[in-house]
């Protein structure tokens, strides 16, 4: 008899974004003729930039020519790439790496999700609350959350992200040995201090923690002051992996190219207290599991790096940073609480009337024919707010913030 993995069996309800996409599917069937506007999923919405397109199709050509055909290629990706990635992402900020600590993949979803296998099931995991949900669902399937009661995972640490401090987890009081943070963060769109990050640092050396840092937006950072990477943090190579992604920075949403960084300094435990290096568990398990980033979508992604495709790419994040500033600034202007949107693409705010969340969005979607994310489902101090994206087109951002403005003005 085959038996399944009953740990999927406790995963409450629906993926939330498979939800929402059911959720749109049922009121476009029933409304066909609906005008939809979507900013609930991160999608982007822009055309990849000129630079990357030349490239790309450069890759094409190199794999119709028999003399520069490329077959499988390095399970961490091509020289070409890593290079350029350790050269504009990290010495440009006074950090060093060799091309080994770099692992390319499809995607930062991936690796934030698989990132957990090549550790023990009875880790305790820290999570802002509230988080993207991959985070905890991927944990929960391991077998490492418990049960879920009354909204929560009761071996999880959560840790509340509310206005009171910023939208800022804090170290908690207990020990964790897993910490998930994200800045800027996904959903709430604000960003973590050097300040505090220094206190992560600290808490992880002291505990033996090992901080998993998904830094798949920091592009979209516009303060002078703002940490691009966690390794600009001394002695964080000591304890944590970074998490980086083309996806959002330049439009690879539907390409997939990203990478995950496991610095030589980081070191897990065995039972018996034995150090092992995170870097060479990593390395086989992409060695098992994955073939690689194609050679093709690798040269589309070494092109961002270029001057033409620097000037390209945040030309294009400059758009998208245009679009949360209208959202932002229009919110505002009908009373609303709204948070995110100036390091971020995303803009967090709280549902008027105390409305919940998930009563917001079928307010929005039936009144306004305008799609955003349940707050509620990035975990339990999420209810009460609503999550919008900045991904969208001009066009259809000014059309959908004026629509929610004529729906909510008192």
């Amino acid at each position: 008899m085959a038996k399944v993995n009953e740990n999927f069996l406790k995963l409450p309800g629906n993926y939330l974004f498979a939800e929402i996409k059911k959720r749109i599917n049922q009121f476009s069937e029933a409304n066909p003729k609906a005008d939809i506007i979507k900013l609930g999923i991160g999608d982007v919405t822009r055309p990849l930039i000129d630079e990357v397109i030349t490239q790309l199709h450069s890759g094409v050509d190199d794999m119709a020519n028999e003399a520069t055909f490329k077959g499988y290629g390095p399970d961490q990706g091509y020289t070409f790439l890593l290079e350029a990635i350790i050269e504009n992402e990290y010495v440009s900020r006074g950090v060093s790496f060799d091309n080994y600590e770099i692992f390319l993949s499809d995607g930062a979803k991936c690796d934030t999700g698989n990132f957990q296998e090549i550790f023990g099931i009875d880790n305790i995991i820290a999570v802002s609350d509230p988080v993207y949900p991959v985070y905890v669902d991927t944990n929960a399937m391991a077998g490492r959350t418990g049960e879920f009661i009354n909204g929560k995972w009761n071996k999880v640490v959560y840790m509340p992200c509310t206005e009171d401090n910023n939208f800022t987890p804090q170290p908690p009081n207990q020990k964790a040995d897993l910490i998930y943070l994200c800045s800027p963060n996904n959903p709430t769109g604000t960003t973590m201090s050097r300040e505090d990050l220094t206190k992560w640092v600290a808490y992880a050396k002291e505990n033996k923690s090992i901080i998993l840092y998904d830094a798949a937006y920091s592009d979209y950072i516009s303060e002078d002051d703002g940490v691009k990477t966690i390794y600009e943090i001394d002695g964080a190579k000591e304890v944590a992996v970074e998490f980086r992604s083309f996806s959002k920075k330049a439009g690879f949403t539907g390409t997939r190219c990203a990478f995950t960084v496991v610095p030589k300094e980081l070191m897990a435990y065995t039972t018996e207290g034995e150090a092992i290096s995170l870097n060479k568990l990593w390395a086989r398990r992409v060695a098992t599991k994955f073939n690689g980033v194609s050679y093709i979508v690798q040269k589309g992604a070494a092109a961002v790096y270029s001057p033409d495709g620097k000037k390209q790419t945040k030309a294009v994040i400059d758009y998208y940073m245009e679009n949360a500033k209208i959202i932002r600034e229009g919110l505002k202007s009908i009373g609303l609480k709204v948070f995110g949107g100036v390091n971020a693409p995303y803009i967090w705010l709280q549902t008027p009337d105390n409305m919940s969340s998930w009563d917001f969005f079928d307010k929005l979607i039936n009144e306004v024919y305008v799609v955003g994310t349940p707050g509620s489902g990035f975990g339990p101090s999420g209810e009460g707010y609503f999550r919008l994206t900045a991904f969208g087109s001009r066009e259809n951002t000014i059309k959908a913030i004026e629509r929610i403005k004529q729906s909510l003005k008192v």
